[in-house]
């Protein structure tokens, strides 16, 4: 009986080697794709993996040429899409932000770990990359009153079109346990990180108690333009409509972003309320901070 049982795990330790290494073998990397590889401690490297084996890859980089990395340092090996990388070979400085416009967000996944913190003069807005197609976030007051909860799964269609489907969650928090809000919303972005235009559309539900609740649809244009190294113009509207599509009132806010280095950003605008014919400047300026971690 125990030959039998060693012949048996024997069998099963080579069918899993087997299997495992043609699993291993079956990674492929296209020669003319760009990667970021990051290992272990930290340190990332971008280029074309131009061979690779059981114990190392073979990466071509712009500035150091051909290096070997042996993959039990390597913590995580992605491609990087043509909206990511600039024309030297580098990850774009935008691409951090670029998920955001003011209060709306374009259709670009935020890519996982790569999260930001927002500081409004309202309150903190926190995104978290959780995987490379699906981001989730929090925005609240100073006082935590209303709290919103969201989360967004992107994908990309071509270099310069991008979609994105989510939902929006809110709550009255302690002060208003009876308010409720749920939104689902679609978008689409077309262009790159430092030039684009998304168009979205939503449909909120919300209700202040057993008895009273109402739903209205919204729409979204919204862009941005860097002109520099350190600026971009950027625009986010709203558009507010009942569900017999009488506009209720729109929502525009033109700003300027402020780019410090790649993991801070500064934006500044004013907005404009437009109803029954007019538009309302609104006489607080929207500042917000944002900072990486």
């Amino acid at each position: 009986m125990k030959p039998l049982v060693r012949f048996t795990t024997l069998l099963i330790l080579i069918s899993v080697t087997l299997f495992t290494t043609q699993l291993y073998a079956q990674t492929t990397y296209a020669p003319d794709k760009t990667y970021l590889v990051v290992k272990n401690d930290g340190a990332r490297y971008i280029g074309n993996i131009i061979s690779e084996n059981a114990q190392e890859v073979i990466l071509k980089t712009e500035n150091l040429g051909e290096i070997a990395i042996p993959k039990h340092e390597i913590k995580e090996i992605r491609e990087l899409n043509e909206n990511e990388v600039d024309r030297n070979g580098q990850i774009k400085e935008e691409s951090k932000f670029a998920s955001r416009y003011y209060l709306s967000s374009s259709a670009y996944p935020l890519r996982k770990g790569n999260n930001f913190i927002i500081w409004n003069l309202y309150g903190p807005d926190v995104q978290f990359g959780i995987s490379d197609n699906i981001s989730m976030g929090i925005t609240t007051t100073w006082v935590g009153v209303p709290i919103f909860g969201s989360a967004k799964y992107s994908f990309l269609e071509d270099k310069n079109t991008s979609f994105s489907i989510g939902a929006m969650l809110g709550t009255g928090s302690w002060a208003a346990p009876e308010f409720g809000l749920a939104v689902p919303f679609g978008t689409v972005t077309f262009g790159q990180y430092e030039r684009n235009l998304s168009l979205s559309v939503g449909h909120g539900f919300y209700y202040d108690d057993e008895t009273d609740s109402d739903q209205a649809t919204f729409f979204s244009v919204a862009g941005t333009t860097r002109i520099s190294n350190r600026v971009s113009l950027v625009l986010d509207s709203f558009i507010f409509a009942e569900l017999d599509n009488e506009v209720l009132g729109a929502l525009i806010i033109p700003s300027v972003r402020l780019h410090s280095d790649s993991g801070k950003a500064f934006q500044f605008g004013f907005a404009g309320v437009a109803a029954e014919g007019e538009l309302l400047p609104v006489p607080i300026p929207f500042l917000q901070w944002f900072r990486a971690f």
